[in-house]
């Protein structure tokens, strides 16, 4: 693959279909280089064999299509010309979409009530005078509180996002949408109960919200009214919510959601669980009847929040394995069974009738969609044109064992030997963020485009990923940098191991998590020829203090440096920078909230003052997911940097143009 190949990379998100199963509606999305802003369209899939899939929209971005409970409309989020999308309407037998309502900024998870009379959506609703074109006028904020910014959004404190509803129009016609939750209220997900009457949202409205990350499930009426929690931290529950999803009678609500212990804050590893809470009808509403039931282990199921629906009594879920994301079945027993097979990454699912259809990804495909019933089947697959380049490459597993005996698992991509000759390659470690994440099987376009410019690459999860179980993800809580250390290296040493693999020349990359681990293993050794450190998490001192999630996270991982500094120290990048002397690219965003631009800045600077090769590059405007969402032509000039960086300390015989140098 190379950078000029970012518009092939064409993924699907949650498809909607319609109520008899017969067809689908899915979104689907690619960067493009000309607009430099991501272009979505939404197709028309059937699922009984009447045809290819054809587009319904075109023209602008188009997102998250929602079918009416009749089947005569699709609801969607549209994006014109860059600004914040809005609300929209389609008849699904022909005719133009309309904007339904006005949304004071951009609209997300539009939903029909199961009634079809209502959309409900999410939007933020900034104060007056706040976020108008001239931001450097507005008054200040006075800030209190320890959560009051987020990555990819700035802050949010004074822009509260709230759930809206918007009683259906006639055909064309704008109508007005109402807020239905406060403005001191931050909704997540929500859902519709089954009495089109009220809705079921994810919110932190306890007293001590400000001091933990416990989020409750709380019942709101379309009218508008005071949240009713179903489950309350104010009463002791440790959960955080992330998905809240009823039965399709309603005597039941199914969670995703993670216990965080007594404190609120233990998130470290802690999984995805499913919990079942039973619900009883009052002249009040539903309110909850006893306490959530967990239905998953949480020592070995960790669970997907943003891949749920109800079937019936039944919870439709995805569960990561060892680089998988298998969709399940979860019933109100805790009985559990596959719907895809292994080897599998689903993003997102829809059930109607007795269809389940997924977007899935799979080793050469960045999207398709699959039926999930009477076996697998392709319905939808828009990755033909970049496997057609004939640039694809197609990993192939790796396992090895950690000086301790454990295991790990990986891949190794290998160029194609047909254009770059049989070796041995360069070979490049690449370590995922995160560090509670994992990679997958599913077509990942960095090994692409390192693969296509003749580098083989390695990459696995080690210890304190996610995918293997609560004891692996929690091997480095304060032991950062140990085992996760030993466990990439023996990934990799295993990997070299094959005599096409040039173990003289090899190089370290990775971001956030994956760039503290790059960083740290330059401190440990000079194997390295180069490396690369991304959005790193470098100091966890500063780190505390700057990072949107610096309140919790360095201090649960690596400890409190105001009670035991030698501690944290000891796990620090930039307490033994001073050990450096492999070439480094530090790239950072200018915008990065997560991982502050300070972090690369100092790691950048500490090297160049000690006499280390090291380079800077900064992309203005962008926050931490530059790399996966980033604009497409700052997604390409990254691309075409990192090649550059390889091409002068790993040459392969290519030759990268760099566009902005």
């Amino acid at each position: 693959m190379l950078p000029t190949d970012l518009p092939l990379l064409r993924s699907c998100g949650r498809p909607s279909l319609l109520p008899d199963g017969r067809a689908a509606v899915v979104a689907v999305s690619a960067p493009d280089l000309d607009s430099d802003r991501s272009q979505g369209r939404l197709w028309w899939v059937p699922l009984d064999g009447d045809g290819p899939p054809r587009p319904l929209t075109h023209g602008h971005d188009d997102s998250s299509p929602v079918c009416s409970p009749d089947g005569r409309w699709v609801a969607f989020c549209r994006s014109v010309d860059g600004a914040p999308s809005q609300p929209y309407l389609m008849p699904l037998d022909g005719g133009e979409p309309w904007r339904v309502a006005s949304a004071p900024s951009a609209v997300t998870a539009p939903r029909f009530s199961p009634d079809g009379t209502g959309l409900a959506y999410l939007a933020r609703d900034p104060q007056d005078g706040r976020y108008v074109a001239d931001a450097a006028a507005e008054a200040p904020r006075l800030i209190s509180t320890l959560q009051y910014r987020n990555d990819n959004l700035g802050y949010f404190r004074d822009r509260p996002r709230r759930l809206w509803v918007v009683e259906l129009p006639d055909d064309g016609v704008e109508a007005s949408a109402r807020p239905v939750t406060d403005v001191d209220l931050e909704v997540g997900a929500f859902e519709w109960w089954p009495d089109s009457r009220h809705l079921v949202a994810v919110a932190a409205r306890h007293a001590a919200r400000e001091l933990d990350l416990r989020r409750d499930a709380v019942l709101v009426d379309r009218t508008g009214s005071v949240p009713v929690p179903l489950t309350d931290a104010d009463l002791g529950s440790s959960l955080g919510v992330e998905t809240a999803v009823p039965s399709a009678d309603g005597s039941a609500l199914w969670l995703l959601a993670t216990d965080l212990g007594p404190d609120g804050l233990d998130a470290v590893a802690q999984p995805i669980g499913a919990y079942r809470l039973a619900v009883a009808t009052t002249p009040a509403g539903p309110r909850a009847h006893g306490a959530p039931v967990r239905l998953t282990a949480a020592e070995d199921v960790e669970l997907v929040s943003e891949v749920a629906a109800a079937d019936g009594p039944d919870l439709l879920t995805a569960v990561e394995r060892h680089g998988s994301v298998q969709a399940v079945r979860i019933s109100p027993d805790g009985t559990a069974s596959e719907l895809s097979p292994a080897g599998s990454v689903v993003h997102g699912l829809a059930v109607a009738g007795s269809r389940v259809v997924a977007a899935v990804g799979t080793p050469d495909s960045a999207g398709l969609l699959q039926v999930l019933t009477g076996g697998t089947r392709v319905v939808g697959d828009w990755s033909g044109p970049l496997r057609e380049t004939g640039r694809l490459v197609r990993p192939v597993p790796l396992t090895a064992t950690s000086p301790d005996g454990a295991t790990v698992r990986g891949w190794v991509a290998r160029p194609d030997a047909g254009r770059h000759g049989p070796g041995p390659y360069p070979t490049i470690l690449m370590i995922h963020g995160g560090p509670y994440a994992q990679y997958t099987t599913a077509l990942f376009d960095e090994v692409q485009v390192l693969a296509g410019a003749g580098y083989a690459v390695v990459y696995g999860n080690p210890r304190g990923s996610s995918g293997a179980g609560w004891a692996h993800g929690r091997a480095i809580e304060r032991r950062m940098g140990t085992v996760d250390t030993d466990d990439v290296l023996a990934l990799l040493d295993e990997a070299l191991g094959a005599a096409d693999l040039d173990a003289g020349r090899v190089g370290v990359m990775g971001g956030s998590y994956g760039g503290y681990l790059s960083a740290w293993l330059t401190t440990r050794t000079d194997r390295f020829t180069a490396a690369i450190v991304e959005r790193g998490f470098l100091d966890p001192v500063s780190f505390a203090g700057s990072s949107d999630i610096g309140w919790f996270f360095g201090l649960r991982y690596v400890g409190d440096h105001g009670t035991d500094p030698e501690l944290v120290a000891a796990q620090s990048p930039m307490a033994h920078v001073g050990r450096v002397s492999t070439p480094t690219l530090v790239i950072h965003s200018e915008q990065d909230l997560r991982c502050p631009v300070e972090q690369g800045q100092r790691w950048f600077t500490e090297l160049r003052r000690r006499g280390v090769d090291a380079r800077l590059l900064l992309f203005p405007g962008e926050g931490h997911e530059l790399s996966r969402s980033g604009r497409p032509r700052h997604r390409r000039a990254r691309f075409e940097h990192v090649l550059a960086w390889w091409a002068e300390h790993l040459p392969t015989g290519e030759a990268p143009a760099v566009a902005g140098r």
